[in-house]
């Protein structure tokens, strides 16, 4: 066997929006959760069981939200997921009768028919509807390491104006972390891996060892480091800082050439929700019978045509394979090379968001399986590792400051910040100083008052979610992250009135405690 001349490091991004709707069963996107369940999260865990079965050794890290696992430990949202699956299991079976003229129509039809039935017994009878668990038991055992992001996706470097903001943001998303996990995370995820200099001190405070950036936020930092992205740097504060690796990125995330483009890959956008007959498949789609994916798809890329194949579960798999092998060969080379320039082993990070794996590329979870196995088994120059066993086994590495950077098109803050939504920022600046004001004006309430603080900083971290301004920026559901941002906002502010005229409205309060029901534990005072 080659010696071990470095490490690679994956590390996933598992976030989505808290979406939660008891007033109503009408809401699409409701089902991003549904989807990324099925789609992501059982597939991950799967294999991740699979791989720890056949006695694989491997490390993996995956950041998951606040909002997430408030999503993932809600009993209203369990219900839900188990009626989509119930749905899809009853449209699977009428697809296998559809489809029983054409033979591979209808095993494709089967496959889907047991993949969602499947689901269902997992996450009943195998998770007991704990997804959290499930992954809890991962991190237990020493394979994967989970660490924490902002508490709602809060974009840093817009909210440091107020830097109490930012506080409150890293302090529940600390928090958060701590109560389903039972210890303190090491690591963040900056949200849409935005940084700022102003949040370390922070980050420090709430026991943050390190954080997760865009590869220029380390190549750019001052003074410029030694090993550019394949070593971690620590900033004058003491936050270790760990950049995205742009090769091995590249690999995977490209449109172009990247391994999910694989003419043999499942097509996402060919789903039977837009190819059925309107009056058979109009039950499973949208309330209002807007045409949605069901998450049936029968056809493969197949190539740069309208014209596709039916998709092959075996080519995919095949495809999966002999990419887990290239990626393996890849970084074998990338080691080989680096490893006489660097002074300690260096290593390799590859972040990607987790939906990535399963929801956009459906063979996603399988080339990692491959590929974890193909590390522990073929003849390799790399280990993996988890960014904290690279920080105890190399402690010594050089200050810099990381520089202001965010990942996201060009790489800074347009995203979040451009002509199409950048007037909900005053909205959110006016309502943080509002929360502080708050806090000083209301220091240490009890009672309904307490209560009404409470929720206020609920509402105020649900508006800052930097999804709403992605969402907008990029034209997709946009009437209902401007929904979003008008709701908080309003909720917020009637509250703001109400608790400063001593007016406050208990209906209204248990209404929108109701339905915003992230952060239990949350203490306004965090913003004193």
């Amino acid at each position: 066997m080659q010696k071990k001349k470095g490490y690679v490091s994956f590390v996933l991004h598992a976030h989505l929006p808290f979406i939660h709707h008891p007033e109503s069963d009408d809401y699409l996107e409701e089902s991003w959760l549904y989807e990324a369940i099925s789609e992501t999260y059982i597939p991950l865990l799967t294999n991740f069981q699979k791989l720890v079965d056949e006695g694989v050794n491997f490390r993996i890290t995956m950041s998951m939200t606040p909002p997430l696992l408030s999503m993932l430990d809600n009993k209203l949202l369990h219900k839900k997921y188990i009626n989509y699956l119930n749905k899809l299991i009853e449209l699977s079976e009428k697809e296998i009768k559809r489809t029983a003229g054409d033979k591979r129509l209808n095993e494709l039809s089967h496959y889907y028919y047991d993949r969602y039935s499947n689901d269902l017994h997992l996450f009943k009878d195998v998770y007991k509807c704990n997804l959290i668990q499930a992954f809890k038991h991962f991190q237990d055992i020493g394979v994967l390491e989970i660490i924490t992001c902002g508490a709602t996706h809060g974009y840093f470097p817009i909210l440091y104006v107020n830097e109490k903001t930012v506080k409150a943001q890293i302090a529940v998303g600390v928090q958060t972390y701590e109560r389903y996990f039972g210890r303190k995370p090491r690591g963040i995820w900056l949200p849409e891996c935005g940084y700022v200099p102003e949040a370390d001190k922070y980050l420090k405070e709430f026991g943050i060892e390190y954080i997760i950036t865009e590869s220029h936020g380390i190549l750019y930092a001052d003074p410029t480091p030694l090993y550019g992205t394949f070593a971690p740097i620590v900033s004058p504060e003491g936050v270790v800082a760990f950049g995205r690796d742009i090769e091995s990125s590249r690999q995977v995330w490209s449109s172009i050439d990247g391994y999910p483009g694989d003419f043999n890959y499942r097509e996402f956008y060919r789903d039977i929700g837009y190819d059925a007959d309107y009056d058979y498949i109009k039950p499973y789609i949208a309330h209002n019978g807007v045409r949605v994916h069901t998450g049936i798809k029968y056809y493969r890329i197949t190539g740069k045509t309208e014209f596709k194949d039916y998709y092959n579960l075996q080519w995919a798999k095949d495809s999966a394979e002999r990419q887990a092998g290239h990626f393996l060969d890849c970084r074998n080379k990338q080691i080989e090379n680096l490893a006489q320039y660097t002074e300690n082993p260096p290593i390799i990070l590859c972040p990607y968001d987790a939906e990535l794996y399963g929801h956009w590329w459906y063979e996603g979870p399988y080339w990692l399986y491959i590929l974890f196995k193909k590390i522990y088994y073929d003849d390799c120059n790399f280990e993996l590792i988890t960014p904290s066993e690279y920080i105890d086994k190399y402690p010594n590495m050089q200050v810099a400051s990381p520089c202001r950077s965010s990942w996201g098109a060009n790489g800074y803050s347009e995203v979040w910040l451009n002509p199409s939504n950048d007037y909900v920022h005053r909205h959110l600046h006016v309502a943080g100083d509002r929360m502080c004001e708050l806090a000083h004006l209301f220091p240490n309430e009890t009672g309904l008052k307490k209560k009404a603080l409470n929720q206020c900083a609920r509402e105020l971290l649900l508006a800052q979610s930097s999804d709403w301004l992605f969402i907008i920026t990029n034209g997709t559901m946009v009437d209902y992250a401007k929904k979003r941002i008008k709701d908080h906002i309003g909720r917020f502010t009637t509250l703001y009135n109400d608790i400063k005229n001593d007016t406050i409205d208990e209906d209204f309060l248990n209404d929108i405690y109701e339905k915003d029901c992230v952060f239990p534990d949350i203490d306004y005072m965090i913003y004193f």
